[in-house]
């Protein structure tokens, strides 16, 4: 009884380990590439922002909504 049950204890040790390494190689050479993506992403959406928050119409506003704030009587 203690042979048949450390057998099929053993095969499943196995089994997990086989599936653990598996999942690992699948999993390799993606993350630079994803991680390259991300960063081209970022930047390009700060570049955008950067443009729009200092255009005239944009800096303008941003300017009166501040001394708005500034010149509030409570």
């Amino acid at each position: 009884m203690y042979q048949v049950v450390r057998a099929r204890l053993s095969v499943l040790v196995c089994a997990f380990r086989t599936t653990r390494r598996r999942a690992a190689r699948r999993d390799a050479g993606m993350v630079t590439s994803e991680y390259a993506m991300g960063i081209v992403a970022a930047v390009a959406f700060a570049v955008v922002l950067y443009k729009v928050v200092t255009s005239g119409a944009v800096s303008a506003e941003l300017q009166g909504i501040v001394k708005q704030a500034l010149d509030a009587r409570m």
